[in-house]
């Protein structure tokens, strides 16, 4: 992400004069006071001061010192940059969304600098605009479609076909023989109109002839359906074969990326490009490296006959295709192109919409707002309904007044015919010959004019799908990493880590945890538990510092087998559509069905299991909606006993249960937990009390540190926290106090 914008001359040295140094950061601030937008104002900061620059005029230069607690406030449609001073809190500079990044990092950067700190700024967040340009891109994208090379995209899309380039290459030979089959059947058409139908002078009409060009003209269309009928079987398996691959390649990156990128994207679009967006790029490649060459074959070699028959005539037919193509690829350029790509985008967000709909439908009826829903669901349609219309109806319009200009250039060649065969310059046979390559003509001009439309509608398909292709995991193996057999301890050593880099959640987290120790996490909403869990199995890696399990950092474990050694329960149990064996048997595939069994009795989930109908075979509908969420937690621990893990994470694992089903599953853990390193998150602090030691964090720093015991006896922050437990557990004494 740009945190230095590149000024002008002037700008640079009134900036660099009045910093007393040279400018480390300059980022837009383009709302002005008085609601004023400007692309020419600036944030600028230099080593200890910073300044407001507007155009060629410097609003307010200040020291960094003046004020702290810089801080980014998202707002609606604009972001805040404040800071407090001796006046109290103040605005300092506003910007569009579009910069609400670089705002936070440059509230980061300003705290550092006031509180004499390094500047720890990692700039890991992409830009959201087109470098070029400027303009925004669109969602879930990184190609701008106003700056993107053609050439680029179709090379991309020839490395996609490239395993099925083979079949479609034997499918264009075809093409090829079928196109000179074509091409021969309007010179016999000539011969039989000259040398028997309509004999020149001195040619006496011959039923042989005759017979022999009947008979050649049927071989012809024997021949090409023939040939057609062969290229239709050998292209049916290359459509299914690279939407196929393409799928599988799109499918197998997702798996490898990182849940930063994964989370950052909506569901419903991922699938759209796994779906859609693949069937698209199928079908231009399928139609379009076969047509292409089929095409520019028909356009050459036709028209190289139409002048040779007679270039005056051929000038009638090919005059008009250029300047169509001109004027339609100019309206592409200024209209269509644009009404077409809002139309996808509409088309787009209807989809992700429904899939967001269905996915919560609980939540919906819930709140009754079944006709909330469906009244924006008919926005979308219709939305996407009303611009379909308007880029139908525009490209209905030019494409026909094309065609018609084309269609009157051959009526012209058959009026210049006419009147050359009264002079005697043409015979009847020439004519019929040069209207019928004139007709061939006209298929790969129409080709050629709906190019653009075709190019369209898979160009911003190829590039949602390489955003995914191209995406590099966050989290990959290093060249030195290795399988390690897990013992359990795990040492924090200095660890920051912030989702978004410019905003840490922990900050400098020391901790040392002991084989077979259980931790309980502790603190408030917003703290940090959830984010020190995912470290640990590694779903992200730090910023800064390391974590280390038996003195080796995390980073040198094969991923692979880091996941497999650590076992996780969550709060929302996520059980497959599939049987209970299946979902239970999903963490190790080639368990036994004795394991199994014995993993659902030490999870308490045996007896539930088998007074099913079908027992482990019972049906478990889509995330185990047909089950109570004790027992879809059962199964779960189930799961995570089955890998027999040396490291275990329980994350909100007895929440919001009935106390008979949360007594079955803490029974459940306890056998789990023992001679396991432990980490457990609570909702119920009591839950905790068996934890060998608790750790409360505090706005992502590590606040306390001890026994149950320990810590009500601290009176801190963790005594607080039960305090307000038991008030709400016992209103009496609430009231009392």
């Amino acid at each position: 992400m740009n945190l230095n914008y590149t000024l002008r001359e002037e700008q640079t040295r009134m900036c660099v004069n009045a910093l007393g140094g040279e400018v480390q950061y300059c980022i837009p601030t383009d709302i002005l006071p008085g609601e004023r937008r400007s692309e020419d104002a600036y944030l600028v900061v230099g080593a200890d001061r910073w300044l407001l620059l507007e155009g060629e005029r410097i609003t307010e230069c200040c020291d960094v010192g003046e004020y702290h607690d810089y801080k980014a406030t998202p707002m609606i449609g604009n972001v805040m940059l404040e800071a407090v001073g001796e006046a109290g809190s103040r605005l300092i500079a506003r910007g569009t969304m579009l910069h609400a990044a670089r705002f936070a990092y440059i509230a980061q950067v300003l705290n550092f600098k006031q509180q004499k700190q390094p500047e720890r700024i990692y700039n890991e967040e992409p830009e959201r605009c087109c470098q070029k340009c400027g303009r925004p891109l669109v969602h879930g994208t990184r190609m701008c479609v106003h700056c993107m090379n053609k050439s680029t995209v179709f090379r991309r899309l020839f490395q996609l076909g490239g395993r099925q380039m083979p079949r479609i290459m034997v499918g264009t030979l075809f093409l090829l023989a079928i196109t000179g089959v074509s091409l021969i059947s309007p010179q016999i058409q000539k011969v039989l109109i000259n040398e028997s139908l309509s004999p020149l002078e001195g040619v006496t009409p011959s039923w042989s002839v005759f017979i022999w060009c009947v008979v050649g003209i049927g071989l012809c269309i024997v021949a090409s359906q023939l040939l057609e009928l062969v290229r239709g079987r050998v292209m049916a398996s290359v459509g299914p074969r690279i939407s196929t691959d393409l799928r599988g390649m799109v499918y197998d990156r997702m798996q490898a990326l990182s849940l930063r990128f994964l989370t950052s994207q909506r569901a419903g679009d991922i699938m759209n490009r796994v779906t859609r967006d693949t069937d698209r790029i199928c079908n231009l490649i399928q139609d379009f490296f076969s047509s292409l060459i089929h095409q520019t074959f028909i356009l050459v070699g036709v028209s190289v006959l139409l002048f040779v028959t007679d270039w005056r005539m051929a000038l009638f037919i090919l005059i008009p295709a250029p300047l169509m193509a001109y004027v339609q690829m100019k309206l592409w350029r200024v209209l269509l192109h644009k009404l077409f790509r809002r139309q996808f985008r509409m088309d787009d967000k209807a989809n992700s919409f429904l899939h967001d709909v269905l996915s919560g439908i609980r939540v919906v009826k819930a709140f009754g707002r079944e006709k909330a829903e469906t009244e924006k669901f008919d926005t979308y349609c219709h939305d996407f309904a009303v611009m379909s219309v308007k880029s139908e109806q525009t490209w209905q319009m030019i494409v026909p007044t094309c065609n018609l200009v084309i269609q009157l250039s051959g009526l012209a060649v058959i009026f210049l015919g006419c009147y050359m065969i009264l002079g005697g310059e043409l015979t009847l046979g020439d004519l019929v010959q040069f209207n019928a390559y004139a007709g061939m003509i006209y298929g790969p001009i129409s080709w050629i004019m709906n190019l653009p439309r075709r190019y369209a509608d898979a160009a911003m398909s190829v590039d949602r799908i390489f955003t995914i292709i191209d995406e590099e995991p966050e989290i990959i193996n290093r060249p030195d990493a290795k399988k390690h057999e897990i013992k359990g301890n795990v040492t924090f050593e200095d660890v920051t880590f912030g989702y978004a880099s410019y905003e840490p959640v922990l900050k400098h987290i020391s901790l040392e945890v002991h084989q077979g120790e259980m931790i309980g996490l502790v603190g408030h909403s917003g703290a940090g538990k959830s984010t020190l869990i995912n470290l640990i199995s590694r779903f992200y890696d730090v910023n800064e510092g390391s974590i280390k399990i038996d003195g080796m950092d995390i980073r040198q474990i094969e991923t692979e087998n880091l996941h497999s050694q650590v076992g996780v329960v969550l709060q929302e149990t996520f059980l497959f559509t599939g049987t209970i064996f299946d979902n239970i048997r999903y963490a190790r595939p080639d368990a036994t069905i004795e394991e199994v069994i014995a993993a659902a009795k030490a999870a308490n989930a045996h007896d539930f299991i088998v007074n099913f109908p079908d027992g482990y075979d019972t049906w478990v509908y889509e995330n185990g909606n047909n089950l109570s969420g004790g027992e879809r937690q059962r199964i779960a621990i189930a799961r995570a006993v089955l890998v027999n893990p040396r490291i275990l994470i329980l994350d909100e694992a007895t929440s919001a249960l009935d106390i008979d089903t949360e007594t079955l599953i803490q029974e459940a853990l306890g056998r789990l937990v023992k001679d396991r390193t432990t980490f457990a998150i609570a909702h119920r602090l009591s839950t905790l009390r068996g934890a060998d030691r608790l750790v409360v964090l505090d706005k992502g720093e590590v606040a306390e540190v001890g026994s149950h015991r320990e810590l009500l006896q601290k009176k801190g922050i963790y005594y607080n926290l039960v305090m307000a437990q038991r008030q709400m557990a016992n209103p009496k004494l609430a009231a009392v106090k």
